[in-house]
């Protein structure tokens, strides 16, 4: 009985891994391929290859095999590494408010 409820976790835990992988995939299809270059990261070819394969791994492999988890490595290294990387070469970063005039210490008065 144990057993078949681990599966059952391991299962969903697939699934949710499996999904997460085709998000980061669409994320970085849309992403600029000059963006990649400035951010002195693999291509954006290249990245969408290693997301490809991940995510097919994911959905086609049982969790537990070794191949599936050197997808899950890969997905993990575009979100935390190439991601946010990508994301500050480009400007897409999130704004905190204020106005495009602000400087890093505050609004930008123009030496008044």
């Amino acid at each position: 009985m144990l057993i078949y409820g681990f599966q059952n976790v391991l299962d969903w835990l697939q699934l949710v891994l499996g999904v997460y992988a085709a998000v980061m995939l669409i994320d970085a299809a849309v992403r600029r391929e000059d963006a990649y270059r400035a951010a002195d990261k693999q291509s954006k070819g290249m990245w969408l290859i290693f997301l490809v394969i991940a995510t097919a791994l994911l959905f086609l492999l049982p969790l537990m095999s070794f191949l599936p988890i050197m997808g899950v490595i890969a997905v993990i290294v575009y979100t935390v590494d190439v991601r946010p990387a990508i994301k500050q070469v480009a400007g897409g970063g999130p704004r905190r408010g204020g106005s495009s005039s602000d400087g890093p210490y505050g609004p930008y008065n123009g030496g008044r």
